[in-house]
C-alpha cells in the first residue's frame, strides 16, 4: 500500500500548532526559527521559502536571511554568529548546498550545537552515535531521517528484529538513519553504489530506505514481497521530466506492504521535523536558562 504521507503531516502540524501556542502562553514569547540561505540554488530556495510558510501556518516566527551568491566565509559565519547570540533566536539551518567557493567543514563549526536544528554540527553528531535510544529531546538529529522514523512509527510495524536495508551513506541521511533502526534493534546493512552484490542484500531485507539519489534505481526484481520501502529519494525522471525517487513506484508498489512515494512522501514530514527540533531546542534553552 502507499502511504498517506500528507494526512500524517496535517496530523503532526495540528499538535505542532498547540505544543507553540502552550510554549509562547508560558514562555511570553514565540518559538523562532532562522534559515540561513546563500545563493540562488533553486531546490534550496524553494525549502527555504517553503519553511518561512509551513512555521509561519503552525504559529512558529521563522526569518529567512539571504546572502548573495558572492558571499564571503566572512560573511556566513558572521551571519551564523550573529543569531547565536540572539536570545530571540532558538534554532538555526544553515540551507545547503552552499556555493562551490564556501567551505561546508569550514562554516559548521561556527553552528552553536544547542541552536543546530539539522544535527549537523560535530557535538551533533557525536550525540547521535553515543546515544543507544531515540530521544529526540536530548539533541537534535536530522530531519529528513526523524521524518524517516515518524513514518515506520506510523505504520504501526514493531521494528525490532527486522533486517534494514539502508541504501546510501550520505551524512544527512544513509548515515544517521542507520543510526536510529539500530536504535530500535534493527540488523542494520548499509548498501551504496559501489556495493557488489547490491541486489542480494535488498532482496534479503523487511524494510529498505532508499537515498542513493538515482532515479527509480530500485526495481521490483530488487525487493522482496511485503518489504516496507521509505523513498528518500529526489530526481528528475531521465524519460518524463517529472519528479521521482529513487525506487521505481509503480512496478515495486504492488508487492510492497508499505510504500512512500515520490512526490508526497518523506518531504512531506521533513519541515514537520524542522519545527520539531526548533522547538526541542527552545525547551532545551528555555529549561537551562530557569
Amino acid at each position: 500500500m502507499i502511504f498517506n504521507c500528507k494526512t500524517l503531516a496535517s496530523e503532526v502540524k495540528q499538535t505542532l500548532a498547540l505544543q507553540i501556542k502552550e510554549l509562547t502562553e508560558q514562555y511570553h514569547r514565540k518559538p523562532c526559527l532562522q534559515v540561513v540561505l546563500v545563493g540562488n540554488d533553486y531546490g534550496s530556495t524553494r525549502y527555504a521559502e517553503s519553511c518561512v510558510k509551513q512555521a509561519t501556518e503552525v504559529g512558529m516566527l521563522c526569518r529567512l536571511c539571504r546572502l548573495s551568491e558572492q558571499a564571503t566565509e566572512k560573511e556566513v559565519i558572521d551571519t551564523i554568529e550573529q543569531a547565536n547570540a540572539d536570545g530571540n533566536v532558538d534554532g538555526i539551518l544553515l540551507q545547503i548546498p552552499l556555493p562551490q567557493h564556501l567551505s561546508q567543514e569550514r562554516i559548521l563549526p561556527h553552528l552553536l550545537p544547542l541552536k543546530d536544528v539539522d544535527g549537523a554540527s560535530d557535538a551533533n553528531v557525536a550525540a547521535l552515535w553515543k546515544q543507544r535510544t531515540n530521544n529526540y529531546s536530548l539533541f537534535s538529529v536530522p530531519c529528513t531521517p526523524r521524518s524517516v522514523m515518524r513514518i515506520l512509527q506510523a505504520m504501526n510495524i514493531p521494528l525490532q528484529g527486522k533486517r534494514a536495508v539502508v541504501v546510501g551513506r550520505s551524512n544527512i541521511v544513509g548515515l544517521p538513519v542507520s543510526k536510529l533502526l539500530l536504535n530500535e534493534n534493527c540488523t542494520v546493512t548499509i548498501v551504496h553504489s559501489r556495493t557488489a552484490d547490491l541486489a542480494d542484500r535488498l532482496r534479503e531485507a523487511d524494510i529498505v530506505v532508499a537515498a542513493i539519489g538515482q532515479p527509480r534505481f530500485i526495481t521490483q526484481q530488487m525487493i522482496k514481497n511485503d518489504a516496507i520501502v521509505i523513498d528518500v529519494g529526489i530526481n528528475s525522471d531521465p524519460e518524463t521530466g517529472k519528479m521521482c525517487g529513487d525506487v521505481d513506484l509503480p512496478n515495486v508498489a504492488p508487492h510492497c506492504q508499505w510504500i512512500t512515494p515520490v512526490p508526497g512522501g518523506v518531504g512531506q514530514l521533513t519541515i514537520c521535523s524542522l519545527i520539531e527540533n526548533t522547538l526541542d531546542c527552545f525547551k532545551r534553552t528555555a529549561t537551562a536558562n530557569r
